[in-house]
């Protein structure tokens, strides 16, 4: 199984570190092996074409921005 690259794009605000929390446990729920970066440059985030924070990324594709989706959502999301 390959490891899932999951990535939060964000500051750092408190739904960046939601987002972040949840991405991690949908992944436990999978049962997935995956990574977690934070993605906190600006540069980095735009270089995403993200405009709206917290944004999750899985694997270098952008899957939402702007707000924080439900586990369930972030399991669909995963998988």
């Amino acid at each position: 199984m390959s490891v899932k690259k999951i990535q939060i794009l964000g500051t750092g605000c408190p739904k960046c570190k939601k987002l972040a929390e949840s991405a991690e446990v949908a992944a436990k729920e999978l049962g997935l092996e995956y990574e977690l970066e934070k993605v906190t440059d600006i540069a980095a985030i735009m270089g995403f074409g993200v405009m709206m924070t917290p944004a999750l990324a899985v694997n270098g594709q952008v899957k939402v921005a702007g707000r924080v989706p439900s586990v369930d959502e972030i399991k669909k999301m995963l998988a």
